[in-house]
């Protein structure tokens, strides 16, 4: 692919913004999703970080669940922070009543997993995968992936062993939000993988 890839964030509710900026700055041409017929225009989504049940409802609402479903079965990558994360998470506990996601990446996620937003924190993570110096992550009331399937990789982990983030083929997940500390390698192996479908 010579071109800038394609990308589009899903903007339904989130830090949509803040994914936009990352993207751009590193040469994407970035869409803003909200209708079925738009997901032809891109080759890869990124599930932004905001309220997981929100973003579901209106998904629904909008009719973007299957739309996005497809597009994930059908091989696009997705990027998912935070409540991204938990949308493409296939298992999720402690989701509210009724709550869905988009699913295909084989993880079970625990929502609100660090508590409320007054436990909100920041850390530096080692992520072998993205080289030195470590990743500086912003948790906001953020999940954490207590199961990962045969074909998941961990990229991250906290020092107690805790698992922040993964990928699975041209599924990429973060509990905490790149975007927001000023940190681009997520969002540029993203787009390597976009580049590489």
């Amino acid at each position: 692919m010579t071109s800038s890839p394609r990308v589009g964030v899903l903007s339904l509710q989130g830090d949509v913004r803040e994914h936009v900026r990352v993207l751009t700055v590193l040469g994407a041409d970035v869409s803003l999703i909200r209708r079925p017929g738009e997901l032809a225009s891109i080759d890869g989504l990124v599930l932004p970080g905001g309220e997981s049940s929100v973003i579901d409802k209106l998904a629904r609402a909008f009719g973007m669940q299957q739309p996005v479903r497809a597009a994930i079965a059908g091989g696009m990558p997705v990027y998912g922070t935070c409540a991204g994360m938990i949308l493409l998470a296939d298992d999720i506990t402690d989701g509210i009543a009724g709550q869905e996601t988009f699913g295909g990446l084989d993880v079970t996620v625990r929502r609100n997993a660090f508590g409320s937003q007054v436990d909100s924190f920041e850390t530096d993570l080692d992520v072998p995968a993205l080289g030195a110096p470590p990743v500086h992550a912003a948790f906001i009331r953020a999940p954490l992936v207590e199961a990962v399937g045969e074909g998941v990789d961990v990229l991250a982990s906290l020092d107690d062993g805790r698992v922040v983030a993964v990928q699975q083929g041209g599924l990429l997940a973060t509990a905490f939000h790149p975007e927001v500390t000023g940190e681009h390698r997520f969002h540029a192996l993203f787009l390597d993988l976009v580049r590489g479908r």
